[in-house]
């Protein structure tokens, strides 16, 4: 075969090669969101995560599991939200614990910073705490994570009682990043209103509250 049949062969293959597609896989904000989903699971009084963090969390019986939520809060963050609560007869919301698994998108360089009046040890993790009066959270935002988990609730036919109720909030930040957090929320009828003014008197005993009908372990 003479040269310039090899060059003609060889040009032919090059052109062939550079027109033909080959697919591409990218990790998709989905795909981010269905791994985070499959490291969690709830049996009975339990629900287990595999990662960030690996925690096991078990609740009193009096608790019901109403399932779980995930979102993009704010465009920025992937959130994981799991509902247990104890109610009356009438679906009103007596105590309830709401778990937060929540990790910054890699779109972002951001990092969770509180400010830290007071740190609990839980099950071996240690938690930035905080308690609020729910009268007093601040206009309501549907796209908030408090939005989203009062409107979950409502999804599922039950009410709270806001101007009575009390909250606990616990944050354990995870990694030397700190761009993903597990946060527990407590909260409680007191059956009477609730101010931020009551909130010192209150605090240590809605802490231990918490604590009591929860066991965390590693």
């Amino acid at each position: 075969m003479n040269t310039a049949r090899v060059f003609q062969l060889l040009t032919a293959i090059v052109v062939t090669l550079s027109a033909t597609s080959y697919p591409v896989v990218v990790a998709s904000q989905e795909n981010t969101e269905s791994a985070a989903a499959a490291a969690r699971s709830v049996t009975g009084q339990v629900l287990t995560s595999t990662a960030l963090p690996t925690v096991r969390l078990e609740f009193d019986e009096q608790f019901k599991y109403l399932g779980q939520q995930s979102f993009v809060l704010y465009g920025v963050a992937h959130a994981e939200q799991h509902v247990f609560v104890d109610a009356d007869a009438e679906r009103r919301i007596k105590r309830l614990y709401w778990i937060q698994f929540e990790g910054y998108l890699p779109s972002n360089s951001h990092s969770y910073q509180y400010k830290i009046n007071k740190e609990v040890n839980l099950g071996g993790l240690s938690f930035i705490a905080d308690t609020f009066a729910r009268s007093s959270a601040g206009e309501d935002r549907p796209d908030s994570d408090l939005g989203k988990a009062e409107a979950f609730l409502e999804s599922k036919g039950y009410r709270i009682e806001r101007n009575s109720l009390v909250l606990q909030r616990l944050v354990h930040l995870i990694g030397a990043a700190r761009r993903d957090e597990l946060m527990i929320i407590y909260a409680e009828d007191l059956g009477e209103p609730v101010t931020a003014a009551d909130l010192n008197a209150l605090a240590d005993g809605v802490v231990e509250r918490a604590a009591r009908n929860m066991t965390i372990s590693r």
